[in-house]
């Protein structure tokens, strides 16, 4: 099918027409950081449509540039859905005019461009972006002509073809005699534009496009080879390709910035490039085996195209590639499926047909729609696919948006991107306080999602990762997922990778097992040639773990470590003990198919308890209840220094650690420090190293597995731990994972009891401030209402049993006698007023939030209760009682208002 054209209104015989089409320019004032989406086109890179109102006001100003555009001008600091307004300025001047050619055939290039205005238009800087080879009338050139004139900069993209195009050889002479010129090459170097080397196709450029392009173009020789010479010699020049794209367009951000003047536009790309530096969640894996083909279909579903030497090369790779890999693709899957036993995807026929004729359109691959989905079970290698992705492709976009899917966190990491994007949030807080009438709280969470996908819906291309996505519905609000992507078919790029068979009837890529020769690259790192008994024994251990490269990672490092033989890890392997297990609904069922994997972390784990005297353990297992973002090292080695009795007396882990004593493996008598069993761990492959300084991660299946080992002393640990370290603005995620342990979110969920001086102490430090942050910052309205309102209700529970107590004068429930006797509520007053003091808090803060989002009737029923608690304990005229009853009587106003 072929695609749509660059320029559509080019086709129209109207000459004003097919020029809006071509060209439009328009100013922004110099402090405007972003526009709205709905801005007016400049060129045929944009894709919104062109307003009828915009063509009588052009038609009449062609010869200084003047021109009258409806444009919706609109920044991240004024910006309301409800106020709509329409500027005309007088148009008297352009920053830069980027010229182009040949760029129907180069989706690549067209892509830069697009990215380079936008970004362009981002900072302020007013372009005039045409490709006058496709203009039609003399008027069309005209107003071209006009803007060249006025420009204070003048871009030419200069391809192979652009020195036999007579308007991209007259663009490079006009600009070159102004000495305004900022020639990009695009595909070349400046060294290969050479004229000798052109008019004698010297050189794989100009085997095919060089020539005297002189009489191609209409030029005479001796102007042509000026202009060719003039551009080789320019100091002030950028060179893209696919590979350095990202900094090329940063690069001229800057140039021209300096050039104008505008030091804030220096300022933003410099804070810009250090966010970037911290955009990938993991260094990239330098083991990485494999996976090539998976790689290359994720290019083509994104791009719909992959990068080549030439154009009839690109061709045929792209023709074979996809035929190869949709082939293989069903040919494998129902491979594996009739090997487990189960019905085959697709029938016998079908499989050969694919075989015999391989058609790509016997497969459903949606290519170039800017989305991807890449599917398998877990340890299959899902993440380091999509982070490899990321690395080798991150030039071709501005930065790598990487979002946890786990349910609980996923709306969290979404809401994060408000600060990565440039949006403003107290100004967003602000238009939100300033509107007229009530605004109910989803409608305010939307408003902070609708701005999310705007920047993303622009022409500067994103990649979204959204890394082991649990479910196709958000956790808190049971709203689908599909409401946080942006526009499929734009810029920005959409990665997904889950253990569902299908997201939101997207055909995944599923994932499949590596090649026996790439498993044996995972298994052995040493260089030398290994023995046919050897040999044997590694696939022994590869078909034992079930082929997944998350175990052949740890078979691989248990032996470069220690230096043992294939044969003696199996049998070492096979004598650990292995515990039967309950497992819930929704877990995952990796370990209770894969008993031998169980064993292997056993037994991996058992070697680190010999040196680190069970250290190693306990962090692994405190590492299960933190969330599943990079956690601080300082806080989970804190949490991990209180073993729990439970574990002391476990007979299981006991026999573990007396058979892992009896294999022949050195090992040090002495304890070692908490930094060498981290680096212990990280040399096995237990834990992952992160970008972040000071930060480390586990996988999923190691979590599980330590989890289902875990007790209820380690949950205690890591609350009392991130209670005396974690930071809120630095471990949001790490603080809800605690809250998540102490108030009953689930029916199903399991949560810990402590006492009552230390969950005051939580409440107080974490809770409220958490609550606040994730209102204003992250626009986390039901969840921060549902965290006050468990809260709220912990606390009822407390003051019931304390109550009890008092009436019936017996100690308080069993539930409560393990987080200390609520006597000590009753004979210490000033913990009890502490205790009601912060009730009529978090029933005053909850009101406030139902004030902000339009909840009058219940707000005021909770604003009440919080005024006649703090009447008791501070008295009536008490600046806290006199300021949560101005806040009744706001609820009181608008109740009669509204």
């Amino acid at each position: 099918m072929e695609s749509a054209p660059l320029f559509p209104a080019l086709t129209s015989s109207s000459s004003s027409s097919s020029f809006h089409s071509a060209a439009l320019s328009f100013t922004l004032s110099d402090n405007q950081s972003q526009l709205d989406n709905t801005h007016v086109p400049i060129s045929p890179f944009a894709d919104p449509p062109i307003l009828p109102s915009m063509i009588s006001p052009l038609r009449h100003s062609v010869e200084h540039l003047q021109a009258t555009v409806h444009s919706h001008q609109t920044s991240t600091d004024d910006y309301t859905s409800d106020d709509t307004t329409f500027m005309s300025p007088r148009m008297r001047s352009c920053d830069v005019y980027i010229g182009v050619s040949s760029c129907k055939k180069r989706p690549t290039m067209v892509r830069f461009v697009r990215w380079l205005r936008a970004e362009l238009e981002m900072q302020g800087i007013t372009c005039f972006v045409i490709d006058r080879s496709r203009c039609r009338s003399a008027h069309d050139h005209g107003v071209a002509r006009s803007a060249m004139d006025v420009a204070s900069f003048g871009v030419v993209v200069v391809n192979e073809k652009s020195f036999s195009c007579p308007y991209s050889m007259e663009e490079i002479r006009f600009f070159l005699e102004k000495k305004k010129l900022v020639p990009i090459f695009f595909g070349l170097a400046q060294v290969e534009c050479i004229p000798r080397d052109i008019i004698e196709k010297r050189g794989d450029v100009w085997e095919r496009d060089g020539g005297r392009l002189w009489e191609v173009c209409g030029d005479l020789e001796v102007e042509w080879r000026e202009a060719i010479n003039g551009i080789s010699r320019l100091n002030l020049k950028l060179e893209a390709n696919a590979s350095n794209l990202r900094d090329c367009v940063s690069e001229a951000v800057v140039i021209f910035g300096s050039g104008l003047g505008r030091r804030r536009v220096v300022e933003r790309v410099k804070s810009w490039r250090n966010m970037a530096a911290e955009e990938f969640p993991f260094p990239r894996n330098s083991s990485f085996v494999g996976r090539s083909k998976e790689l290359l279909e994720l290019e083509l579903l994104l791009f719909r195209d992959v990068e080549g030497k030439d154009e009839e090369s690109r061709n045929r790779r792209r023709q074979r590639m996809a035929e190869v890999v949709m082939r293989e693709r069903v040919v494998k899957e129902s491979e594996e499926r009739r090997r487990k036993g189960k019905e085959t995807l697709v029938q016998k026929e079908y499989v050969e047909e694919i075989k015999a004729q391989g058609e790509p359109r016997k497969v459903k691959l949606e290519y170039g729609k800017g989305i991807a989905c890449v599917s398998g079970d877990s340890g299959i290698g899902k993440t380091e696919l999509l982070l490899e992705y990321a690395y080798r492709f991150s030039q071709r976009y501005k930065m790598i948006l990487w979002v946890g899917g786990e349910s609980r966190y996923l709306r969290h990491n979404y809401m994060k991107l408000l600060p990565l994007l440039g949006i403003d949030t107290d100004t967003l807080n602000k238009l939100s306080s300033d509107k007229k009438g009530p605004q109910s709280l989803e409608d305010i969470e939307d408003e902070a999602i609708r701005r999310v996908r705007k920047e993303l819906s622009r022409d500067i291309p994103y990649l979204l990762v959204i890394d082991n996505l649990e479910g196709e519905k958000d956790w808190w609000d049971g709203r689908t997922i599909m409401g946080l992507f942006p526009r499929f078919g734009g810029a920005t790029h959409v990665l997904i990778s889950t253990r569902l068979p299908q997201i939101m009837d997207i055909e995944p890529m599923r994932l499949l097992y590596l090649s026996s020769a790439e498993a044996m690259i995972l298994m052995n790192r040493s260089t030398v040639d290994i023995g046919i008994e050897d040999a044997d024994a590694l696939r022994i251990l590869e078909e034992k773990v079930g082929r997944l490269p998350f175990g052949l990672a740890l078979v691989g490092a248990v032996l470069s470590e220690f230096a043992m033989k294939p044969s003696k890890l199996v049998d070492a392997i096979n004598s650990m003990p292995y515990k039967e297990v309950t497992w819930n609904k929704g877990e995952d069922l990796i370990l209770k198919r894969n008993p031998f994997l169980g064993q292997l972390l056993e037994f991996c784990l058992s070697l680190c308890n010999q040196e680190s005297n069970k250290l190693a353990l306990r962090i692994v297992q405190a590492s299960s209840l933190f969330a599943p973002s990079p956690i601080p090292i300082p806080i989970l080695t804190l949490a991990a220094k209180e073993p729990s009795r439970e574990h002391q007396n476990s007979r299981f882990w006991l026999k573990s650690q007396c058979m892992s004593k009896c294999m022949c493996i050195e090992t040090h008598c002495e304890k070692i420090s908490e930094v060498e069993v981290l680096a212990m761990l990280l040399r096995l492959r237990i834990a992952k190293s992160t970008t972040k300084i000071d930060h480390i991660s586990f996988h999923d299946i190691l979590k599980l597995h330590a989890y289902k080992k875990g007790n209820s002393g380690i949950a205690h640990s890591v609350v009392r731990a991130i209670k005396f370290q974690a930071s809120i603005p630095q471990h949001s995620e790490h603080v809800w994972a605690a809250c998540f342990l102490l108030f009953k979110f689930d029916i199903d969920h399991e949560i810990i009891n402590i006492s009552i001086d230390d969950l005051l102490s939580f409440v107080e430090q974490f809770v409220l401030p958490l609550a606040m942050h994730s209102f204003i910052t992250y626009f986390r309205c039901n969840a921060v209402l549902e965290l006050l309102r468990l809260a709220t209700e912990k606390f009822e529970e407390l003051e019931n049993s304390f109550l009890d107590e008092a009436n019936n004068n017996h100690s308080s429930s069993s539930c409560l006698r393990s987080s200390g006797s609520i006597s000590t509520l009753q004979s210490n007053p000033l913990l009890y007023r502490k205790f009601a003091h912060l009730r009529a808090t978090l029933l005053e803060t909850r009101a406030k939030i139902m004030l902000r989002g339009g909840i009058y009737d219940i707000g005021e029923r909770l604003c009440r209760t919080a005024v006649s608690i703090k009447e008791v304990i501070y008295g009536w005229e008490h600046p806290e009682t006199v300021s949560c009853r101005e806040t009744l009587d706001k609820f009181v106003t608008l109740q009669r208002t509204f």
